[in-house]
């Protein structure tokens, strides 16, 4: 199970969230690509002002955004990661 994170560079609310995300992975075992928002214009265009954004690989599917919801994360996770 993949998901992705966008986050922005000096942004605090990026850093905590990723700090928690992968305290979460260490205990649920799922695979985290982290990208920066800035280094695509497409991204921008469409996550400009919603980082901390964390979606499914798919990128589509909003599991949580500005704050970790554990609980989200375990809802969308497989019964078998949760």
């Amino acid at each position: 199970m993949s998901l992705i994170l966008y986050t922005r560079h000096g942004c605090h609310l990026c850093e905590d969230f990723e700090q928690e995300l992968q305290r979460q992975q260490l205990l649920l075992g799922f695979e985290l690509q982290t990208r920066n928002v800035d280094a695509n214009p497409d991204w921008v265009m469409r996550y400009n002002d919603k980082v901390p954004l964390l979606l499914a690989h798919d990128q589509e599917t909003e599991i949580c955004r500005y704050f970790l919801d554990p609980q989200a994360l375990r809802s969308y996770l497989p019964t078998d990661f949760a």
